[in-house]
């Protein structure tokens, strides 16, 4: 699943394409009816693969939540409407993150992610497939380097602050 470039923007209904960058902002696309739009550098938009759910122990990323609804729903749409009423929503999203933190997730929230699951699948964008890095190897290698590079012992002080403290007194 990359959804890398799908955005949310507030105010918007639906999900978005990042098309081209502007001077002033963007040119975006909508899933729902491939109308386009322009964005400015004022609007708040979140990317799809930067949102992540509270959970009892950690921030579950947005990606794996829609790996698990694809999972369960075999790649199909879900079972439960985002229209459904908030009892139901909530006890088919404990299916699907059973330790989700329900004092900080909303039945709003829940709607909003069954809502981006259903314009997602309709596009063919789902997937219950592992996510893949494409450059992998080369994020590992630079990974190793930085490791590399913090591990290695700090300079001493130069010989000139050296003398300047062992400097006999007059």
């Amino acid at each position: 699943m990359n959804v890398e470039k799908i955005l949310a923007i507030a105010g918007k209904p639906g999900l978005f394409e990042l098309k081209i960058q502007t001077r002033s902002g963007f040119l975006a696309e909508s899933l729902v009816d491939g109308k386009k739009i322009t964005v400015g550098m004022r609007s708040n938009v979140s990317l799809l693969s930067e949102i992540s759910m509270y959970t009892y122990s950690e921030e579950k990323p947005l990606v794996e939540i829609m790996r698990t609804i694809a999972i369960k729903e075999n790649e199909g749409p879900t079972a439960v409407s985002h229209k459904e009423d908030n009892a139901s929503l909530i006890s088919y999203f404990k299916e699907i993150l059973p330790d989700y933190d329900e004092d900080r997730v909303y039945a709003s929230d829940i709607k909003k992610v069954l809502n981006w699951y259903n314009i997602l699948q309709s596009k063919g964008m789902v997937s219950k497939e592992e996510p893949k890095i494409d450059n992998a190897d080369e994020v590992k290698e630079k990974v190793v380097e930085e490791v590399k590079k913090e591990s290695k012992p700090t300079k001493e002080k130069s010989t000139s602050e050296t003398k300047a403290k062992t400097k006999p007194k007059k």
